[in-house]
């Protein structure tokens, strides 16, 4: 294995950002078709990884969110000094994400320099953001060698289990799927200003069901009173899986569908991801900086003079234009879209 590369990578947290992250590996495959693709990362990611052939070893970081643990950190790393890493790419910024990979002696360590990393990082990559507009281009920067152009970039693309899919839905009491799915997305764990309202939600999914379409509504723990509220607007006649699936089962069942309405949010990426067709709703956040990467996916974003902000609530308190960027995507113009998919 001596002329074998063996990469690690250090992986994002958020689920967006760990699906554009695949486009990262799919370039290392391409260049390296025999290179090994080992990701360290949040526990909670590694439903995304599973669903990824081109990554080898998942490896659960023990670490809480936010949490320095320099000794730790340090001793993690050492347990991968046998593994034979050649390289190690840092996806995130931080100082502490950095120590790991020194700590494990790995040779070349390639990131862009982040939280006053010197040393730490040996590879260091300049960041141009004019240049690297996007997320997923300053991933895929990280796999190429220096002073590369960018390549066409793959899509993500996932891998889901239909018959797990289907299992699910007999163990909740809810008969397979006999017409066309509308999947709805309607969390953000960022915050409002990246929520379209439920009621604008409701009223897609009442003219979806009219039609004779069934609608899943997904979100987790966070997002149950938004997706128990949508149903009850559709006088419960969606499937409300708010709270009730882990990643790894949304995923499936999200595959199911025909198509899905999200937020700019992890779902978002995974319904891109899983070639759905996609209508995603942008508010305060950029949809030139991390669009859902799918050709066909229609973007809905007003491109108002406060957009894109950024925040994670809207300034706009009390006045009309409090989170106009959103209520003004009327349910009229996603419901044609939904329709005519």
């Amino acid at each position: 294995m001596s002329n074998q590369e063996k990469i690690l990578i250090l992986g994002p947290s958020w689920v967006g950002d760990m699906v554009l992250a695949q486009s990262l590996f799919k370039t290392l495959k391409v260049s390296k078709p025999n290179c090994i693709i080992d990701v360290a990362a949040p526990a909670w990611t590694l439903p995304l990884l599973e669903r990824m052939p081109e990554v080898s070893e998942k490896i659960a970081l023990p670490f809480k969110h936010g949490e320095l643990a320099f000794w730790k950190r340090l001793q993690f790393g050492k347990s991968l000094k046998n593994e034979g890493y050649t390289q190690a790419i840092i996806l995130t910024n931080s100082f502490k994400s950095a120590l790991l990979p020194w700590a494990a002696g790995i040779k070349q360590r390639t990131s862009y320099l982040g939280e006053i990393r010197y040393g730490l990082i040996n590879d260091v990559r300049t960041l141009d953001k004019s240049l690297l507009k996007k997320t997923v281009e300053r991933f895929v920067n990280l796999g190429l060698p220096r002073h590369t152009d960018l390549p066409k970039i793959a899509n993500p693309a996932l891998i889901a289990d239909k018959n797990n899919a289907l299992a699910i839905l007999e163990n909740l009491g809810i008969s397979a799927p006999q017409s066309k799915i509308l999947g709805l997305c309607p969390g953000a764990e960022y915050g409002e200003a990246k929520r379209w309202p439920a009621e604008h939600y409701a009223e897609v999914a009442n003219a979806a069901l009219d039609k004779g379409w069934q609608v899943f509504i997904f979100g987790s723990d966070k997002d149950v009173s938004v997706t128990s509220h949508i149903n009850q607007l559709t006088q419960n006649r969606s499937v409300d899986f708010g709270g009730k699936t882990k990643l790894a089962e949304a995923i499936d069942l999200m595959a199911l569908c025909d198509t899905v309405i999200s937020n700019d949010s992890g779902l978002m990426h995974v319904a891109a991801a899983l070639d759905k067709n996609l209508i995603a709703i942008f508010g305060s956040s950029d949809p030139y900086h991390t669009p859902p990467m799918h050709p066909n996916a229609v973007i809905a974003y007003l491109a108002l003079d406060c957009s894109p902000c950024f925040s994670r609530t809207c300034r706009f308190n009390d006045t009309q234009q409090h989170l106009a960027c959103l209520k003004n995507i009327t349910p009229q113009v996603i419901t044609l879209h939904v329709m005519t998919k």
